[in-house]
């Protein structure tokens, strides 16, 4: 007899098919298939490789990529960054296309510009990503079209390439920051020996600045031979075979215009001492240890290399485990540690482990990084640890599994992409998963513990460490490297200490509660509880992955309730709170407690709302259930090394943003903007002397003791007759204390001082740099109107996307002076309402050439400007339209979109009680605001949301170069010939601005 409801049975099922998978019979030496599972794979007579795929996840979209074995690697000295200029030319100009008429197409079919194309270089290949609607019959073929262009059909003229200079020029800069320079340190490093080492895919500025068009174009027709390049199309196809003949159609009558030459090998040289290395980095964001050892990247074509993969996979789990206790114990050595492996170049595949440790203390972090790895080789993984690393695998694995149908076409493109440009075998996820839950349960912890000889220093190894100020030398660095040798090859490292890990997360279960009221909401398909402790739950199944669960729970009140003189120990409360353990459990022992299951809890405490979030698979329901229970049922008691830590590491994050000129820049923006009280303004060292962790965790406590101001959002694999008994039990049992605890009404809470300057602001912020950077803000406010509220928030959100696209036209596709810019919306300048107007913000962001900064900041005001008096065309609203709907199609197929929508509904001004009615009014609203955009309600909504005209009322801030004392000196005797100087600077300015005209890719 089936106790179970017919529902719930079948959620069984599916839940067990993991479990029920069958074994394989294994043959170490049997070859992995090299021909890709699930693919119509092929090669064309010019050469062309194929990869097609159905998939239907996201319905209606296909996947698409060029993927060139062409890289950086292959530019002589005079073509340095001539690879990564050839990627950018593509979506600049082709044979069909002139003047980014490819973006501007693709942009016109709701793939837009950034998120849906998109490429990028790397030392050995080249690969061009488009993401595109299919729902009419033409759109794939004239997507496919666009890769043929790239393909052989790219255009390199002069002045092609005087546009798009500028943009790669901005890329250089962008990346001549502390962590581009950091890391092309270590990379040199690296690859010392090799081309690699000469052939940064950035290049070098000369060669940008200077190419000629025929070394482009030389290039191009040499490298970009057919037989370089794969096509790859995965998507929501009816059939592969008619996907087969669109490829067939476009590209097969292409012709590669110079013969092929072979790709040549380039060799990475191996060394037996290691390479030691001091990088100081004045604007470093703290101090770090990095560890590289490199091998040749090892084979997999047989089941037994697979099996190698596994226990590599194993080693890296156990070892991370380890260094995340060592970051947790008293004194640790280092905030944070980590290992991995990554194939860095075709040739070479390096252990890396990377430690970011408190300053002055890289010697200490570097000694406990190489004992940890010597004790691993002396003593091995325990069993424990090594079952642990196991569970974690044979979960993710089980994931991966039950979503297997359930695949983003991205994903499995991916696959694609290293099956062509690294030969590495696609099996299909099915046979995948039989061979892990075959092989995962033998692998012993003595085959996991061998991998800790591949960090041998004595294997290619390099030592790198960073610091803001120099600290430790390189011959520190050789001692503690003999040290530690010395003290392995003795034996006197002692074993791992294991800690007591408790078997149960809730040690005495709650007494459940009980459901007061229930209400369907069938226009959504959500169902809403109240339960008898006060929370309201909501929760909506959904089939989009099987294999997750996501949840939000809120209250209202947060701290701008709180007085200045506790602000700042209570903000700290979340962080404080997280590090001593906010389930009952410290992190480190929870790490464990969790091991092969999959949920995630996090806190967070804003302004107006404190929130819990939590991302589970539904066999980890009640895990994950427990762990909400726990965050209310316990306190958090700080301990004085907990302190000591979370301080310590808080004091070394002030000095790295203080440190940091964005940093500097974006605390500068706030202030302007927002105004100078305690909330906006940045975190010094003397606001952190203040901080009383006892206050700190007494708040936190308090935040989340009342389960009656809260409600939690759920949304879905979720079944309801499994999951309403956990609902019960855990979110139900909270205790709900005598008398209310932080509970306010939305319209009473206090607002922030949010104060906008009333007249026009223009600042230059100056930092020291080591190499010239300069980011500018453009801020407008926005107030919007309580009788408009729903049309207009709708509306600033499209009116942001029209802003975003025409300033990348002006000051990227036409005047070739920026890389990328962005436009952001902040409506959360006063407190969350339901009567009374909405304030906040709407800024622009882009990076660019100090020297044009100002002349970039006018024309974008120009056309800001042109937009409120003229109004954008006809093709603009087209596009923002087309954009926002494909956007809009994609979430409908997302849980984050369900969750985030259904939360806006509940916080939404309108809603009374009734979420249904809340969802649906917004979802009105927008087919409405839809219904009547056109370029003269655009025009409108920007003259009435923006000030009118936009020039009357803005912030500018703007990240400069500190000048040096000579630039300071004839700044002043500059400003002294100001007056009969003014008209040269407007002539200077033009110049300036007309020199650097280019455009870009991505």
């Amino acid at each position: 007899m089936d106790l179970l409801p017919a529902e719930a049975s079948s959620e069984i099922v599916k839940k067990h098919r993991f479990r029920s998978l069958k074994m394989v019979d294994l043959n170490y030496e049997e070859v992995l298939s090299d021909v890709p599972y699930g693919a119509d794979y092929g090669k064309l007579d010019n050469g062309l490789r194929y990869y097609v795929r159905l998939n239907s996840k996201p319905k209606m979209r296909a996947a698409l990529a060029l993927a060139v074995r062409v890289g950086s690697v292959l530019e002589e000295e005079e073509e340095r960054g001539v690879a990564h200029i050839v990627e950018h030319l593509a979506f600049s100009a082709t044979k069909k296309y002139t003047n980014h008429d490819i973006v501007k197409f693709l942009e016109s079919i709701g793939a837009e510009f950034g998120a849906c194309q998109n490429a990028v270089t790397s030392s050995d290949e080249t690969v061009y990503e488009l993401f595109v609607p299919i729902d009419k019959p033409e759109l794939l073929s004239q997507a496919i079209s666009v890769l043929a262009e790239f393909s052989s059909e790219i255009r390199v003229s002069a002045e092609d390439l005087e546009k798009e200079r500028g943009a790669v020029m901005e890329e250089y800069r962008a990346n001549r920051n502390a962590n581009g320079r950091m890391q092309d340190a270590h990379w040199l490093l690296m690859m010392e020996g090799s081309k690699y080492a000469e052939r940064l895919p950035i290049g070098l500025e000369k060669v940008i600045r200077t190419v000629s068009p025929e070394t482009v174009k030389r290039f191009y027709t040499k490298w970009y031979h057919l037989q370089n390049m794969a096509v790859i199309a995965v998507g929501d196809f009816s059939d592969t075979k008619s996907v087969v003949e669109l490829i067939k159609t476009h590209f097969g009558g292409k012709v590669s215009a110079t013969d092929y030459i072979e790709i040549p090998k380039f060799l990475v040289p191996s060394h037996e001492e290691p390479r030691i290395s001091c990088f100081v980095e004045s604007e470093a964001a703290g101090s770090a240890v990095m560890i590289s050892c490199k091998s040749q990247v090892d084979e997999l074509k047989t089941v037994k290399d697979y099996r190698n993969l596994l226990v590599e996979a194993m080693f890296y789990h156990a070892m991370n485990q380890r260094f995340f206790k060592m970051s947790r114990k008293k004194d640790p050595p280092y905030f944070s540690c980590s290992v991995a492996a990554d194939v860095v170049v075709q040739p070479i595949k390096a252990y890396i482990m990377t430690s970011s440790c408190k300053e002055k203390g890289t010697l200490y972090a570097l000694e406990s990084m190489l004992t940890e790895i010597a004790r691993v080789r002396i003593h091995g993984f325990s069993e424990r640890e090594t079952s642990v690393a196991r569970a974690s695998m044979m979960s993710e694995i089980e994931s991966a599994y039950l979503e297997r149908d359930q695949v983003q076409s991205a994903s499995l493109r991916e696959e694609f992409l290293h099956h062509f440009l690294r030969g590495e075998p696609v099996v299909g996820i099915e046979y995948e998963a039989q061979l892990q839950k075959t092989i995962l349960p033998h692998i012993s912890a003595s085959e996991v513990s061998k991998y800790s000889e591949n960090f041998r220093t004595t294997h290619s190894c390099v030592i790198k460490t960073i610091e803001p100020r120099a600290a430790a030398t390189v011959d520190d660095l050789k001692n503690i490297v003999l040290k530690i040798n010395s003290l392995e090859e003795d034996g006197n490292i002692s074993p791992w200490d294991e800690e007591h890990i408790p078997e149960e997360i809730v040690t005495l279960k709650p007494n459940p509660g009980s459901v007061v009221q229930e209400s369907e909401y069938s226009n959504i398909g959500v169902t809403e509880l109240i339960l008898s402790n006060g929370m309201r739950v909501c929760y909506k199944h959904t089939d989009f992955l099987e294999d997750q669960i996501l949840f939000t729970g809120y209250a209202y009140g947060g701290l701008s309730e709180l007085p200045e003189n506790e602000y700042f120990s209570c903000s700290m409360s979340s962080t404080i709170a997280g590090e001593i353990g906010i389930f009952g459990y410290r992190p480190s022992v929870l790490l464990d407690m969790l091991a092969g299951k999959r949920a995630e809890i996090g806190t967070k405490l804003g302004a107006y709302m404190r929130t819990f979030f939590g991302d589970c698979s539904p066999t980890d329901l009640e895990t994950a259930f427990q762990l909400v229970y726990q965050l209310f049922a316990t306190g958090v008691v700080p301990g004085e090394e907990d302190i000591k830590i979370v301080m310590q590491m808080s004091e070394e994050s002030v000095n790295a943003q203080e440190r940091d000129p964005y940093t500097v820049f974006a605390n500068r923006v706030r202030e302007i903007n927002y105004g100078n009280s305690y909330f906006f303004r940045p975190t010094r060292i003397s606001d952190l002397r203040k901080v009383d962790p006892f206050k700190a965790c007494e708040y936190f406590n308090k935040c989340f003791k009342d389960p009656s101001t809260f409600t939690v959002v759920i949304v879905g694999n979720i079944d309801p007759d499994i999951a309403r008994p956990l609902i019960l039990q855990y979110l139900g049992g909270i205790p709900r204390p005598s008398e209310p605890i932080l509970k306010y009404n939305r319209d009473d809470l206090k607002g922030l001082p949010f104060t906008f300057p009333t007249t026009i602001t223009r600042e230059v912020v100056r930092s020291p740099m080591v190499e010239a950077q300069c980011s500018v803000q453009l801020c407008f406010p926005v107030e919007l109107k309580n009788e408009k509220m729903m049309e207009d928030v709708h509306f600033i959100g499209f009116l942001s996307k029209l802003l975003e696209a025409k300033i990348i036209q002006i000051l990227r596709f036409k005047h070739g002076q920026i890389y990328s810019a962005g436009v952001s919306v902040f409506l959360g300048g006063n407190k969350p309402s339901r009567v009374g107007n909405a304030r906040g913000d709407i800024s622009v962001n882009f990076s660019c050439d100090p020297d044009v900064a100002l002349a970039l900041v006018d024309l974008a005001l120009d056309e800001i400007l042109r937009l409120q008096e003229e109004g954008p065309s006809d093709a603009d609203i087209s596009t923002v339209l087309e954009i926002e709907q494909r956007a809009h199609e994609n979430g409908l197929q997302e849980n984050y979109w369900w969750l985030d929508r259904i939360l806006h509904s509940y916080q939404s001004r309108i809603y009374s009680g009734d979420v249904g009615t809340s969802f649906a009014v917004q979802d009105e609203s927008r087919i409405e605001v839809r219904k009547i955009l056109t370029p003269v309600t655009a025009q409108q909504a920007l003259q009435r949301t923006l000030p009118f005209p936009c020039k009357k009322q803005y912030t500018v801030v703007i990240l400069m170069p500190q000048a040096s004392r000579f630039e300071r000196l004839k700044s002043i005797i500059t400003d002294a010939k100001v007056q009969v100087g003014f008209g040269g600077l407007v002539v200077l300015g033009f110049c300036i601005w007309r020199y650097a005209r280019r455009s870009s890719e991505s």
